[in-house]
C-alpha cells in the first residue's frame, strides 16, 4: 500500500558535483560508504540496481530499478530491502532520490526516499541515510 510518508536527509560536501556523482555510481566507492554493500547496477535508466551485502550476521539483497539518471544532478531508483519485512510487491517498494546541487565546489546532497510505511520507519531510515551521508562526506574530503 502506497503511504504519502517521504524521508529527507542533507549534507554539504566540500567537493565538486562531479566527485559525488562518481561516488554515487562506482561500486567500489559504495561499498566504502554504505555500509559494505555490494552494488550492482549498469546505473542507466531501465537497469536493475542490487544491493547485497551482510547485516549483523544476515545476509541480504536489496534490489530495485533505476528510475532517472541526470550525470550530476540526479539519480532516482525504486527500491525493496529484503530484510525490511514487507512483502516484495511493486506498490511496496520506495523511491529513492539523490538530488546534487553546486555551488562553488561545494555539493549539496540531498536524499528523498517517499512511500515509508510509517514515522517509524521513516525515523530508522533518516538516522541510516545520514550515517551513509556523513561517510561519503568523510571519503571524499579526506581524498582532496
Amino acid at each position: 500500500m502506497k503511504s504519502n510518508i517521504t524521508g529527507r536527509v542533507s549534507i554539504p560536501i566540500n567537493v565538486p558535483a562531479s566527485r559525488v556523482w562518481e561516488a554515487l555510481t562506482t561500486p567500489e566507492l559504495i561499498k566504502q560508504y554504505f555500509f559494505g554493500t555490494n552494488a550492482v547496477s549498469e546505473w542507466t535508466v531501465g537497469s536493475p540496481i542490487i544491493f547485497r551485502g551482510e547485516w549483523q550476521g544476515k545476509k541480504y539483497e536489496d534490489k530495485g530499478t533505476i528510475l532517472e539518471v541526470i550525470p550530476q544532478k540526479l539519480f532516482k531508483y525504486n527500491y525493496w530491502g529484503s530484510m525490511s519485512g514487507i512483502e516484495d510487491k511493486p506498490e511496496n517498494y520506495a523511491d529513492i532520490t539523490y538530488a546534487l546541487s553546486e555551488e562553488n565546489n561545494i555539493t549539496t546532497l540531498t536524499i528523498i526516499q517517499e512511500n515509508i510505511p510509517d514515522e517509524k520507519m521513516k525515523e530508522h531510515s533518516e538516522q541510516n541515510w545520514n550515517k551513509v551521508l556523513t561517510g561519503l562526506k568523510n571519503l571524499l574530503e579526506k581524498k582532496q
